[in-house]
This record gives C-alpha cells, sequence and structure tokens, in this order.
C-alpha cells in the first residue's frame, strides 16, 4: 500500500511538469525503464538518444532514466498514458492490458525459428500489432529483441512438464505468461521484476523464467542454480511513445525519432546475440547447472492454451494463423 502511494506522489510530481521540456528551441523526451544499466537494452537506448539528437542536430534530445527511478514497468505505462512521460520499454507482456492484439507475441512455441520470428516482426503484422495500442494512448516505435524465456529454479532443473508440478513460478503480470504456466503444471505467481530476487531468497516463489542476459545481469543466478533451456516463449520488448507526446512532434521531429528508433532496433539485435552468448558463458563459470530438456513435452503442454484461445479468443487465434502461416 505504502509503494503504490509512493508512486501516486511520483505521478503527481512528475505530471506538473512536461516530458518533453527543455529550452524553447530543443525538446527534450524523457525515456524511463525498468532495467540496469549493465543490460543491453539501456546501451540500445542510449544510442536511440544519441541518434536523435544527432539526426536533429541537437534541436531533439532523449533523457534515460533506468532501474525503475520512475517506476516499474505498468507504472511507466501509465505515466505515458497521461503524457507525463515521454517513452518507455517494455515486454510485449507488459502491454497486454493496455493493447490486446499483444498478448498474440506471448503465445508458447508460436515461431519456427529466429528469422521467422524477425521477419513476423517487421513485416505487416508486426507493425499492425505495434499501433494496436494507440486507442490507448500508447504508440510503439519498435521492437528489441529480448530473446527466449527459459526456466530457471533453486531445487532441481526443470527437464519435463512434470517437474513444473508443486513449483510456484514467477510469470509477469500477463494472462498468457500464467495460462501457459498452469497448462505445464506449475503454479503461476505474478511478482514485481525489481522484487524477484527477495521473493527467490524468502521462497515466495520457488523460480521464474527469462532470457539468459537478464537472468546474468539480475544475479538471480545467486540464488538459482538450474537453469533449463526449454525457451518456450520469444517475448519481444517493445520501445513506445506516448501518443500525448508522439502528436505533439512535429512530422519531421516525428520522422527523426522513428528513424533512431529503427537503427537503435539493429544495434540491439547485435548487442542482444553478443550478450546472450556472453551470459551463458558467464552463468556456467558461476557454476549454474544449465541443461537442455526436450521441447515436444512443453509443446503438448501448452496445446490447451491454443485450444482456449480458439474458441474463447477468436480474434487473437486468427492472428497465430497468419504467424504460422507467413512465409
Amino acid at each position: 500500500m505504502q509503494a503504490r502511494k509512493a508512486f501516486w506522489i511520483l505521478l503527481f510530481s512528475i505530471a506538473i511538469a512536461v516530458s518533453c521540456s527543455g529550452p524553447s528551441d530543443v525538446r527534450v523526451i524523457k525515456m524511463g525503464h525498468a532495467l540496469v544499466t549493465s543490460h543491453p537494452v539501456h546501451e540500445a537506448m542510449l544510442f536511440l538518444a544519441k541518434r536523435v539528437e544527432e539526426k536533429s542536430g541537437g534541436k531533439l534530445k532523449i533523457k534515460v532514466y533506468p532501474n525503475q527511478q520512475l517506476g516499474t514497468e505498468r507504472e511507466l505505462v501509465e505515466l505515458l498514458q497521461i503524457g507525463s512521460l515521454g517513452m518507455t520499454k517494455v515486454s510485449s507482456a507488459a502491454l497486454e492490458g493496455f493493447a490486446p492484439m499483444m498478448q498474440v507475441l506471448g503465445v508458447p512455441f508460436l515461431f519456427r525459428d529466429d528469422e521467422h520470428l524477425t521477419k513476423v516482426l517487421r513485416g505487416e503484422i508486426g507493425k499492425k500489432l505495434l499501433l494496436d495500442g494507440e486507442k490507448y494512448w500508447l504508440r510503439g516505435l519498435c521492437y528489441y529483441d529480448a530473446g527466449k524465456r527459459s526456466f530457471y529454479s533453486k531445487e532441481k532443473p526443470i527437464e519435463s512438464p512434470e517437474d513444473l508440478k508443486g513449483l510456484k513460478v514467477r510469470v509477469m503480470e500477463s494472462n498468457m505468461a500464467t495460462n501457459m504456466v498452469r497448462a505445464m503444471g506449475g503454479s503461476p505467481t505474478p511478482v514485481a521484476y525489481g522484487e524477484l530476487y527477495t521473493a527467490l531468497q524468502q521462497g515466495i516463489v520457488d523460480g521464474a523464467e527469462n532470457n539468459p542476459p537478464s537472468l546474468y545481469t539480475s544475479k538471480h543466478y545467486e540464488v538459482c542454480g538450474y537453469y533449463s533451456l526449454d525457451e518456450h516463449t520469444a517475448l519481444p520488448d517493445v520501445v513506445i511513445v506516448s501518443t500525448k507526446v508522439w502528436n505533439s512532434l512535429s512530422p519531421q521531429e516525428q520522422e527523426w525519432l522513428q528513424e533512431a528508433a529503427d537503427e537503435s532496433a539493429d544495434y540491439q539485435y547485435e548487442l542482444w546475440a553478443a550478450s546472450t552468448k556472453k551470459s551463458l558463458e558467464e552463468l556456467e563459470k558461476a557454476g549454474v547447472v544449465i541443461s537442455y530438456p526436450d521441447k515436444e513435452p512443453f509443446r503438448k503442454a501448452v496445446s490447451a492454451v491454443y485450444e482456449s484461445l480458439k474458441t474463447e479468443q477468436p480474434e487473437i487465434y486468427e492472428i497465430i494463423q497468419e504467424i504460422q502461416e507467413y512465409q
């Protein structure tokens, strides 16, 4: 309760200032995110800020606030909605409540391979999903690679869905993630990312799921000694801008920002590949037991998720079919 009260005090204090501020001939967009400064996504945001400034000749700038300085992922999205913050980066899963079509990207085992994923995101389907949140005052600019998410745990490796039975597994605030873990036999438990290390230490949850760089930079491996690369989802991150801020920009400023975002996405993909390789090496050095379980039992376990979507959310299932048929 106290944390929520503090957030709304922060929100009010930010709201009395403008998201685009600075000297009359310079516009500064505030961009907040929840990751540490050593994370490759933060480096990509700094690159984005640099390219915006270069393209605009210093007339448009972005100031990046990392490490939850301005709030959790959900709080940052809420700040964008009222125009008190200009930009942020969130997992596509965190956008489910704001851009409903985004939940399709959290469907387990949706993509055939990395090439299929990249082509979908950079094609018409991906562009359509980026704009799905505009009616909620959120406009997607580009996708950042967030790798593939796999299970990590404290007591034993997750070699099959049976190993998840009885385990409390941290999930994001995402219906898709919740349904996936439940279908596999685990007990999905939403925990804020910034609180997860302590939750693992105290036994509030028995494990979680994430990509290699996030497991490494968060230091969750200090608590969880097993990492099972089942690679159940390939949720991208999304760079989003408040439509209130976007609409306040001139067409030229919008062009600078979109071009810089696209260039930062290319740069981030390179950073991510290198970071994933290094993170796995460092996790092994730290004594984490890394395993590569057979993915087929996990695929079979989540078939119920597909069937549920087919009957309960046919509009989402239609996009799933479009993605699966995409060549």
